[in-house]
């Protein structure tokens, strides 16, 4: 049990100092079928009644239905089935969107579920949240969010942020017989708890029972496109009403025009695009799932695409974060060079190229670095080959160095039970730990970055010791190492870990993190992609220097900045060294400002509030749990490759949503341009409204759902990154829409004229080739691809076919015919009107520009597991 005492309010545990077993697997695995996993309750799930209304709901819908109760009323029920059937097809392509969108979402949460650490047979593990079960053992340190209630019966120095459920933003102590509850924050200190309650029964559990019916709010580019189709519908609903009252004066009748104009507007609009692009961002977002980067919210498929700047941490990210002791120096000024695998607990001691016995004063520095941890090691079983580790990578590597050094990590923590602690401070760069020894005595380790264990007054050190540990420290950071110095003591009274006086001086530990396979070609790819990658990381200047240089990112001359420096003097800085969290929030307020959208990669707490901050905040899988969920894309594997690959996927699903717009509006401007030009060229009334909504039904439904699965790109990452304040349609896309429905309408009206000159079914022919030409812009406007390489959209191609049968079904099949109102036309017309339709298609092709012939591809590095 953890009481208080001593001075500065000491945390001690001077009782149970025996390793808990918890629960065993058996047990923990009957209580979660018992009780259920410890998940708030999901929404639930709307009904299949629910989902259509919403669709029958849409006002453009509703302008549909009411032009069926019209056309039934006066008997014309040709038009009335047309009018049903289009209804039917675009609720069900809408529902099955809506459906195929929130299982995406769904499989997403999944896959971002968080996990928790837990004792079960004496053994730490890392179990998904939702494994926990009432009783089990649960230990949380800073950065992790408490994954169930629980009552603390360890605590040190332990304060959350309690405002998820509270409101309240100052953090909160709690001691040891006090509870944490669910979805709350560790923010400094660690403790260990028994379950109390989970899931619906916890605090964050209750509250999520309450909200779990709100509906999600629409991301900013459904926003946009929801504004676009208004604006749009309102230019739809004029010119149709122009062309009704073109078609009243000409003396048709007026609820034939009624319901033509009604026709028009839904032809004109395409109503189905808030459904297409969420399902386009749905899917994208499972497809950046596939590979790797689980995307935590929808808006961040979107932003990727616009990304400007990448400011990106070094351990685990640009490092393989799989740490490393590779050399120590003990204060005799002896360096001594570690090696081994991974953090496997054996190696070998060399100095000078030669394996030597571990000597006493490096087994001193050793055993302080491992009694001044939390970490430990978990050997390899059926779900890992590899020795890894629990806990922070860097105190893992300790624990690995000590057992290399001939230490038995349980035991010496057994031999030397730690009683009072001062957890790692932001602030002074350090963590104190004191430790009971056999013969009552305390002994006070103190470990930290060389400028505050060696700027301390110390003991038994003189000022030119001190001077040649710091120089060493600056040559071991220059390598690109990171530095740890250690500082003890062995005193006889209980010391305040807040304030340890006395210590002297241990050694040094450096500490390696390889960069990770294709880090070198990293920068150049984001560089090539138009993206700018940022070093952000709270390292020794050298230490970021030398990194930074085997990046690329850095070369002597160049501005190395930290964290105290005027970042807005320094607009091209690309490496920051010794930066704290609030001046990481400060460089990416001075790029936003600068207009850069701005990703942000970490994997700590103290990264949490600049992945709030950035525009795009990305966590490493193997972070802490307040950094995942503070961030809008998760990267299982800690690959920063993937996030190039990520920028890709939303660079792809915007060109696709633009594509979409281009072939669906410019559509609707040929039809609206066809009814409203047709009776100054002699055809007075160019489409019946059966015909209008028949080619809405087939342009509109499936083929426009296909361009959205259009691969990404050749050059997709070879350009610049769009602007985030471009509108839907800029960057020339309106001009295009008009260019196209012009072309179509100009091919329609000529073929609708000559046909009309020769007595032919010319109406007919109008449809026919409008329908056609509409759907040879569908294959025009494809994503683009190098010579020779295949089309990988076959879904495309089906859909055009099956929709071009239908067409030309409607002039040869006598039931669609009288449904239409078209007639037959024979081979040689149909085969003339096909080649006539296809001329906008092949216009649009000859006239864009052949994707960017480079003599090599830029290719991002091949990943290490494939």
């Amino acid at each position: 049990m953890t009481t208080t005492g001593g001075r500065g309010g000491i945390l001690e545990d001077p009782v149970d100092l025996a390793v808990p077993v918890g629960l065993d697997a058996a047990e923990a695995a009957a209580r979660l079928r018992a009780t259920g996993p410890n998940t708030v309750a999901p929404p639930p799930r709307r009904h299949l009644a629910v989902r259509v209304l919403r669709q029958l709901t849409d006002p453009l819908v509703a302008l549909l239905l009411a032009a069926a109760v019209v056309t039934t009323a006066l008997g014309d029920y040709p038009d009335t089935a047309v009018i049903i059937l289009v209804v039917l097809v675009n609720t069900v392509i809408g529902v099955a969107q809506e459906v195929r969108a929130d299982r995406a979402i769904a499989a997403l949460d999944r896959l971002a579920a968080p996990t928790a650490r837990v004792v079960r047979d004496g053994r730490e593990l890392v179990v998904p949240a939702a494994d926990i079960v009432q009783g089990d053992l649960v230990r949380v340190e800073a950065g992790d969010v408490v994954p169930a209630d629980l009552l603390l019966i360890e605590a040190s120095r332990l304060h959350l942020d309690e405002s998820t459920l509270t409101g309240e933003s100052v953090t909160v102590g709690r001691l040891a017989s006090e509870e944490a509850l669910a979805g709350t924050v560790v923010t400094t200190g660690r403790a260990a708890g028994t379950v109390l309650r989970t899931g619906s029964a916890s605090a964050l559990g209750r509250i999520g029972a309450l909200v779990a019916g709100t509906r999600p709010t629409a991301t900013p580019l459904q926003r946009r496109l929801s504004a676009l189709g208004r604006v749009l519908g309102m230019v739809a609903v004029a010119l149709s009403g122009l062309v009704f009252a073109i078609g009243v004066v000409s003396g048709r009748p007026v609820v034939h025009m009624a319901i033509t104009a009604v026709s028009l507007v839904v032809a004109a609009v395409p109503e189905s695009l808030p459904a297409v692009v969420t399902l386009a961002l749905a899917l994208g977002a499972r497809r950046m799932a596939a590979a790797h980067a689980i995307p935590r919210r929808l808006h961040a498929v979107e932003t990727l695409g616009s990304v400007t700047v990448i400011a990106s941490d070094k351990t685990g990210t640009l490092t393989e974060g799989r740490m490393a002791v590779q050399q120590a120096v003990t204060t005799d000024g002896a360096r001594y060079g570690i090696t081994g695998t991974g953090y496997a607990p054996h190696g070998v001691v060399h100095r000078d190229g030669t394996a030597v016995d571990v000597p006493e004063g490096l087994r001193r520095l050793a055993r302080a670095g491992l009694l001044c941890n939390d970490a430990a090691l978990s050997p390899p079983d059926d779900e890992q080959a590899d020795w890894g580790a629990v806990g922070d990578p860097l105190e893992a590597a300790l624990v690995a160095f000590a057992a290399r050094c001939g230490l038995d990590p349980q035991a010496t923590r057994a031999a030397w039970p730690r009683v009072a602690e001062h957890p790692f401070d932001q602030e002074q760069r350090r963590m104190v730990t004191v430790h009971r020894s056999c013969d009552q005595r305390h002994l006070v380790v103190c470990k930290g970055a060389p400028e505050s264990i060696l700027g301390a007054p110390l003991l038994d050190a003189t000022a030119e010791e001190i001077a040649d540990l710091t120089a060493t420290a600056h040559r071991l950071a220059s390598e690109g190492l990171r530095v740890l110095a250690i500082a003890a003591a062995l005193v006889d009274r209980m010391p305040d870990p807040a304030a340890p006086t006395g210590l002297r001086p241990v050694g040094l530990i450096a500490v390696g993190d390889p960069l990770r396979v294709g880090a070198l070609q990293i920068a150049d790819s984001f560089d090539t992609a138009g993206v700018r990658l940022l070093l952000i990381t709270g390292d020794h200047p050298a230490t970021a220097a030398a990194i930074g240089g085997q990046l690329g990112l850095w070369r002597a001359g160049d501005p190395l900045a930290s964290g105290d420096d005027d970042h807005a003097a320094h607009p091209d800085t690309r490496v920051f060294a010794r930066t704290q969290p609030e001046q990481k929030l400060d460089i990416i307020a001075g790029l936003q400002a600068r207009g850069e959208v701005v990703a942000m990669t970490g994997d700590g707490v103290n990264d949490a509030p600049a992945l709030r901050r950035a525009d795009i905040g990305v966590a490493m899988g193997g972070g802490t749990e307040v950094a995942r969920q503070a961030a809008d894309l998760v990267l299982v594997d800690d690959e920063l490759t993937t996030v190039a690959a990520a920028i890709g996927e939303g660079r792809r699903i915007y060109d696709n949503i633009r594509r979409f717009l281009r072939y669906a509006l410019s559509g609707g401007v040929a039809e609206i341009m066809v009814m409203l030009v047709g009776p100054l060229f002699g055809l007075a009334i160019p489409l019946l409204p059966a015909q209008i909504l028949w080619i809405n039904l087939l342009t509109h439904g499936v083929p426009g759902v296909a361009l959205g699965a259009e691969p990404a790109e050749p050059a997709t990452l070879r350009r610049a990154p769009r602007s985030p304040q471009e509108s839907v349609l800029g960057a020339g896309l309106g001009r295009d829409v008009l260019v196209t429905g012009v072309l179509i309408a100009a091919v329609v009206l000529g073929a609708g004229v000559f046909a009309a000159h020769r007595d032919l079914p010319w109406q007919s022919v109008v449809f026919v080739v409008l329908g056609l030409a509409q759907l040879g812009v569908a294959l025009a406007v494809r994503a683009p691809r190098l010579p020779g390489a295949r089309h990988s959209n076959p879904g495309l191609l089906a859909a055009v076919a099956v929709s071009a049968l239908l067409q030309v079904g409607g002039v040869l099949l006598a039931p669609l015919r009288e449904l239409l109102g078209t007639e037959p036309l024979g081979p040689n017309l149909l085969l003339a009107c096909a080649a006539v339709s296809a001329v906008p298609g092949l216009a649009l092709r000859l006239a864009r520009r052949p994707p960017p012939r480079r003599p090599e591809v830029t290719t991002l590095p091949a990943r290490r597991d494939e």
